[in-house]
């Protein structure tokens, strides 16, 4: 019973999103379950999993956020539109001119919060406002329209094409196959992380709990394959997303920089009393989210087949809400990969559900605000029980 209560506690926030989940299964009628919704989740919320990552680094140094990101990425948009449309330009070489880009104004957004001390708020700020005014102006300067299109199908193809592409609704084989490839990778990873810790004499999970935990993950992934396969394909969407989010949390678990993150939010001036680079540290995390917000343009400038002024809209509030109902604290050191793909499935899952069931955008704003101002609240009471327990 005492591991029943330790699981449903470790795991409140994946039963939250399974209620939510249901819930709108029976308030669309079963339309958000259909295999090209399953699709449409990741697509059109690809960008959240992908800036939430980078919004991860930035909040696990001090509840520091980057505001820019959204309009960073219209602004990516809008000289990727003219470089490809425009110019002619060849795509690979595009995609490499948009990633310097983000090189640079990571360098310089990195430079200006850890050298110069200017609080990220404000130095993100800046970019919020002027990104956005920039990429407006170079798109009135190229289109009558306020958007710039075709783009080219050789990128479209590499971020919003799907592999092994079959027509929908018939099953698509490769699909399952990395669906029970996954599956298998997972349950091996499993078992020997238990025996690890078994064998070093780390507290582990009971056999029972291991199994329920391969059962319940293996299922999920399965039917996330199955729903796919009768979608048309694997999205190039999800193995961007995907990859990103294998990356970081290999990164923040396993790597001794991953360490230093949480170690700055917990106790900066003991971290730099520590040896450690702190403001390398600060520099890194904006260097990494400007490189981040080029690969969410890459699959926003495809998703939209267009560049457009209203690209990125609000996208730096999506990441940053993905990680507080994701469980990462806004003050610092405290947060995962994981807790921040469960944000952002459930703000995705938000986002559909209310779309299908044609609630007003007004409403979904305020809706949206009170999820995130219950996260907030969950993790304030959850920190009071724990504190009165010790």
């Amino acid at each position: 019973m005492e591991n029943v209560k330790k699981i449903l506690k470790s795991n409140t926030r994946l039963l939250i999103l399974v209620a939510v989940y249901l819930f709108f299964c029976i308030t669309t009628n079963g339309g958000i379950f259909s295999p090209l919704n399953f699709s449409a989740l990741i697509v059109q919320n690809a960008y959240v999993y992908i800036l939430g990552c980078g919004m991860l680094m930035c909040m696990l140094t001090g509840g520091n956020i980057d505001l820019s990101c959204g309009s960073f990425i219209c602004f990516l948009g809008s000289v990727g539109g003219v470089m490809m449309v425009v110019m002619k330009w060849n795509v690979g070489l595009s995609i490499v001119a948009m990633l310097l880009i983000g090189i640079i104004y990571g360098c310089i957004l990195g430079a200006l919060i850890a050298y110069v001390n200017i609080p990220p708020w404000i130095a993100t700020l800046v970019g919020y406002l002027a990104f956005r005014g920039i990429g407006t102006s170079i798109l009135s300067a190229n289109s009558t329209t306020g958007s710039i299109a075709p783009i080219p199908p050789a990128y479209l193809k590499i971020f919003s094409g799907k592999l092994f592409e079959t027509t929908a609704k018939t099953m698509n084989i490769p699909c399952m196959v990395f669906g029970i490839v996954s599956v298998i990778i997972i349950a091996v990873l499993e078992i020997r992380s238990r025996s690890v810790k078994i064998s070093k004499g780390y507290a582990h999970d009971s056999l029972t709990a291991m199994i329920a935990k391969i059962v319940v993950f293996g299922a999920f992934i399965m039917l996330f394959a199955y729903k796919l396969a009768y979608a048309g394909g694997i999205p190039t969407a999800l193995v961007w997303a995907l990859a990103i989010v294998l990356i970081y949390a290999f990164i923040t678990e396993k790597t001794t920089i991953g360490r230093y993150f949480y170690t700055i939010g917990g106790n900066r001036e003991a971290t730099r009393l520590s040896g450690i680079d702190t403001k390398k540290i600060l520099f890194l995390a904006y260097l990494n989210m400007a490189v981040l917000t080029v690969i969410s343009a890459w699959t926003v400038v495809a998703r939209f087949q267009a560049a457009n002024s209203t690209a990125g809209t609000n996208f730096e509030m999506d990441a940053i809400s993905a990680c507080v109902v994701g469980g990462v604290s806004a003050y610092g050191g405290k947060g995962s990969v994981f807790g921040v793909v469960i944000g952002a499935t459930l703000i995705g899952v938000i986002n559909l559900g209310m779309s299908l069931m044609t609630i007003d955008p007004n409403y979904q704003k305020v809706i949206k605000g009170v999820v995130l101002l219950a996260a907030v609240a969950f993790d304030i009471f959850s920190a009071r029980m724990a504190a009165k327990k010790k």
